[in-house]
């Protein structure tokens, strides 16, 4: 192994292993992972099969992905790398298209532009379950990190992924439907993959559309490329100043999405998840199960009850969802952290899909987006109130917090009774009249996230101010200075 080598563990988190460029994220470290998954390759599939290789915008991402290709071609794999950066989604799908042993995705989604990450997508065309990842990450210890020699790249080809994607989402939109309804759109793609991609599809709609930062910038203009308020404030200010109908934006790698109201008001990921599985069944006649995290709205609960769908919660990260959709008929998946798929699609959040999915409900409905956002929570017994508390909190007392939920969870949180414990992820207090707490400690940062929904805007303070006090009070007796 070389000296060059970072001392730091290379972890597979909730979606592959992220890390600062140059710093833990390095040229050796790839190495050492690309070969780590080609262990796992070679045990799950035969060489005949191409492996896919892609990446987005970051800084470096297509050199990094170019030596994970030429390590591939070196061991004997054949390696298709994409012609430019590309949306996660993108390469998901042609990974399932081509019958390739899975893909190799350079990202670190809507992570800061210091970060880049590495996951390795199966042939299924959705996240790698734990099984794949715990035998990735046992198989890194084993691997060298010594740079490819650069023998066998004729092993090596480039493809354009993007036909092949389009052609498919086309067959998942009414396009004529859009087409007919002549919508006003506004899309930032935030630096991100999704340029070339969400506003071809939006312009084969028919779309009259104004995009916002179409080009490569390995920095996002100093932002994040997280489709939330602070980074949506031109597009938010373009929406409302021309009267478009809607503002649309996704993340570094697009498999998040990001909506604005003909108001101006950027949507949750949890009112868009209630309005598209409404759109799905009310306009497109659509069936089949809802699964969400248990960090998700229980909106989408009453809604499935109204039409008697099953929901399923699954533990936190995308992989749960997408393993799920591969098992029964799932009619929406998702995730308060603002990925979703549909029935139809593959198993991996895709925020072009998100985006002109919302666009066709605005197009059958002929209404206003904000309007039809307060139908939606009407006709699923909202609103309700949704809160996410970071607390700053060092690992012994995360640990003591955890420990204490664990063993003697609270009876009642601020007056509300708790009816049930769950402990599919983290901590989860189920109260009665609808409310509920999760308590999920962060794997990567000295965090514990307290994820609060309730009734009222009152309760959602009275409660958020008895879960702080309990956690203040669980401190450690050797951390109290």
């Amino acid at each position: 192994m070389s000296a060059s080598s970072s001392s730091k563990k290379i972890q597979f988190g909730t979606d592959g292993w992220r890390g600062i460029i140059a710093d833990d994220f390095t040229f050796p470290n790839v190495c050492k992972v690309t070969r780590a998954i080609a262990s796992y390759l070679e045990s799950a599939y035969s060489k005949d099969r191409p492996v896919l290789v892609a990446y987005d915008t970051r800084f470096l991402a297509d050199q990094f992905a170019r030596t994970a290709a030429q390590i591939l071609a070196e061991i004997g794999w054949t390696v298709k790398i994409v012609d430019r950066d590309c949306p996660t989604p993108v390469i998901a799908y042609n990974a399932k298209h081509l019958n390739s042993a899975g893909a190799l995705m350079f990202t670190a989604s809507h992570n800061p532009a210091p970060y880049c990450g590495i996951k390795y997508i199966p042939d299924y065309a959705g996240p790698a379950t734990p099984e794949i990842t715990d035998t990735i990450v046992a198989n890194i210890e084993g691997a060298t990190d010594t740079p490819p020699s650069g023998s066998n790249s004729d092993k090596i080809s480039t493809f354009d992924p993007k036909p092949a994607y389009l052609e498919f989402i086309y067959t998942l939109l009414d396009v004529e439907r859009i087409r007919s309804a002549k919508l006003k759109v506004k899309y930032d793609a935030l630096y991100s993959t999704s340029r070339g991609y969400l506003d071809t599809v939006l312009q084969h709609c028919g779309c009259d559309l104004e995009s916002f930062h179409t080009y490569r910038d390995v920095l996002f203009g100093g932002g994040m490329p997280e489709p939330k308020g602070e980074q949506l404030v031109e597009l938010v200010d373009a929406v409302k100043k021309d009267g478009a109908d809607l503002g649309l934006a996704t993340d570094g790698d697009s498999d998040r999405f990001g909506i604005v109201d003909e108001q101006g008001n950027v949507l949750t990921p949890n009112t868009v998840l209630l309005l598209l599985a409404r759109h799905l069944v009310k306009n497109k006649g659509k069936t089949g199960a809802i699964v969400r995290t248990v960090a998700t709205t229980h909106l989408l609960d009453n809604f499935a009850a109204k039409y008697g769908l099953t929901l399923y919660e699954t533990a936190v990260g995308f992989k749960y969802i997408g393993e799920k959709m591969r098992e029964t008929q799932v009619l929406i998946g998702g995730e308060e952290s603002g990925g979703l798929s549909i029935i139809g699609h593959i198993p991996e959040k895709d925020g072009v899909l998100a985006d002109m999915l919302v666009a066709e409900a605005v197009a059958y409905e002929g209404k206003p987006l904000s309007q039809l956002v307060e139908e939606a929570i009407a006709e699923a017994n909202g609103p309700l109130y949704n809160l996410r508390l970071d607390l700053h909190l060092d690992d012994a007392h995360k640990a003591a917090v955890i420990d204490s939920f664990t063993k003697n969870p609270p009876a009642e949180v601020a007056t509300v009774k708790v009816k049930e414990v769950g402990r599919k992820d983290g901590i989860k207090l189920y109260l009665e009249e609808g409310s509920w707490v999760l308590l999920r400690p962060s794997g990567t940062e000295p965090l514990m996230r307290v994820y609060i929904e309730t009734n009222s805007a009152d309760k959602q303070a009275q409660i958020a101010e008895y879960m702080e006090n309990i956690i203040n009070n669980l401190k450690p007796a050797a951390a109290v200075v």
